[in-house]
């Protein structure tokens, strides 16, 4: 059975299991929203790796997970950020400066709030890791 919201329900799933100490987690239903997360995670270095594996239906994700994330989660409601306005989610979401990593939603795509700032664009805060 599915939630409402299918990034929160993946997001809470590959929290439960970094927290028990599990090296690999299935994530479903797949969607583009919740691999280009995986992808931003894989990039600041949360995951070893994740592969899209379709089984039919909706398809799935496999997660290899390495230990590195003490928490994440989606943030909801979608909050509107300008590019220069990325410290305060950061002070909200994140427990110090330039330690974890927002996830933005932007007119470029999905990416981590460093790379929106650095691009200069603004968008909605979708996500937190650290």
């Amino acid at each position: 059975m599915t939630g409402n919201d299918p990034l929160a329900s993946a997001l809470s799933a590959v929290d439960n299991a970094e927290s028990v100490g599990h090296l690999d987690q299935t994530l479903q239903p797949a969607s583009n929203t919740i691999g280009s997360v995986l992808e931003v995670f894989y990039d600041r270095g949360y995951i070893d790796g994740f592969q899209f594996v379709d089984d039919g239906k909706a398809g799935k994700f496999e997660v290899e997970l390495k230990g590195a994330i003490n928490e994440c989660g989606s943030v909801k409601p979608r909050y509107s950020v300008g590019a220069d306005g990325y410290e305060k989610w950061e002070k909200r979401y994140l427990p110090a400066r330039d330690y974890g990593t927002l996830v933005v939603t932007t007119s470029h795509g999905i990416m981590s709030h460093y790379d929106a700032r650095e691009e200069g664009i603004g968008g909605q805060v979708i996500a937190y890791v650290y």
